[in-house]
């Protein structure tokens, strides 16, 4: 394993000084460009509800390198699994008499929000809560599992992918995003603590977790684990701890060239929505800095399909998803994340 030392401003990764001298490891699991990694969104999304030990185990049944879990805190801070802190769509909270009472309104990174939300539940609470699909309208043969899984721990969730791996011989990486976590700092329900905690306590190396946000300076507090940085980035706007704080740096600005400089002073991958690297420079750019590049959100229905491979005129209805994949395979990218990881597992196999 080679590991880079590199300089940090822990307050600031987009901001142009960097003083503080961190260490982080620049090899994992990654192939060369010419076999991009597949990472299972969430597990596999487009077959099964989402953060689900049976869509974390179908994504890696059906070849996904890295499984993808979003972590959000419960009341007494344990690291649980869900897209979002607010759980009304992903779970059957609402069906739960006992906790009517807690449904609310939350402003949340300075949107409001009213559900059900994980930081007002404790552990025990969450587990008598099943898990449902999130998109019923767009993938209603997700729904026939509905009911079938509980809520799961990030700590199952790593104790799974080992089984896994162990299972099918290949290292299977867990990649967790911390959601939030400007929100839930002001909480005092902390994520970066937490998942610390967790890879050393695991003892995760560089090739079993990358970690990834798209706040910077929450990445920023994890320099020191050992393992694989990855800076998400948005499409519009700035990242929600920068913007916060009065710091005017779009996401726009971290695409350039002097952006990525700055990234790559702390992270090894940029994760850009895909529409990002078609007809610019973004890719090129980002591994002239060192950087690898594993656009997200790739899915299979028309509507999340640019007009060249949509098929049909149902908006959920399968388009062309595998000149898709070639497309950005042919790009060079490092690693594509997706609903589907079977179907980019064939696209890769040409």
């Amino acid at each position: 394993m080679h590991v880079r030392r590199r300089s940090l401003l822990l307050a600031a990764a987009a901001a142009p000084a960097a003083t503080a001298v961190t260490a982080h490891a620049a090899e994992q699991s990654a192939p060369s460009h010419r076999t991009p990694l597949v990472i299972g969104h969430r597990g596999a999304a487009g077959w099964r509800p989402e953060h689900t030990a049976a869509s974390y185990t179908y994504a890696v049944q059906t070849g996904a390198d890295w499984i993808e879990p979003d972590l959000v805190p419960t009341k007494d801070h344990v690291l649980v699994v869900r897209h979002e802190n607010e759980i009304s769509q992903t779970t059957d909270v609402a069906a739960h008499p006992e906790f009517a009472g807690r449904r609310t309104t939350k402003t949340v990174d300075g949107r409001a929000v009213t559900g059900w939300f994980t930081e007002d539940f404790t552990l025990a609470e969450l587990k008598t809560l099943r898990a449902v699909e999130r998109l019923p309208l767009v993938r209603n043969r997700n729904t026939v599992f509905d009911g079938r899984d509980r809520i799961l721990t990030f700590q199952e969730v790593v104790d799974l992918a080992r089984k896994l791996s162990k299972a099918y011989g290949r290292t299977i990486a867990v990649f967790p995003e911390t959601k939030h976590p400007t929100y839930f700092r002001s909480l005092g329900l902390p994520l970066e603590p937490e998942l610390a905690r967790a890879i050393r306590r695991n003892r995760l190396g560089p090739r079993e977790c990358v970690v990834q946000s798209f706040e910077p300076t929450s990445l920023g507090r994890m320099t020191d684990l050992g393992v694989p940085l990855w800076q998400a980035l948005g499409t519009t706007g700035g990242p929600y701890d920068l913007v916060s704080a009065g710091d005017p740096t779009t996401y726009k600005d971290m695409m350039t060239p002097a952006g990525l400089a700055r990234i790559a002073r702390y992270a090894d991958w940029i994760g850009p929505d895909k529409a990002s690297l078609v007809g610019t420079p973004l890719l090129a750019d980002a591994h002239a800095a060192g950087l690898r590049v594993g656009p997200y959100t790739f899915r299979a229905e028309n509507q999340f399909l640019a007009a060249q491979f949509r098929r049909g005129d149902g908006a959920n209805d399968f388009g062309d998803a595998f000149a898709e994949y070639a497309l950005y395979y042919g790009m060079g990218v490092d690693a594509v994340v997706t609903d589907f990881p079977d179907l980019a597992v064939m696209a890769r196999r040409g």
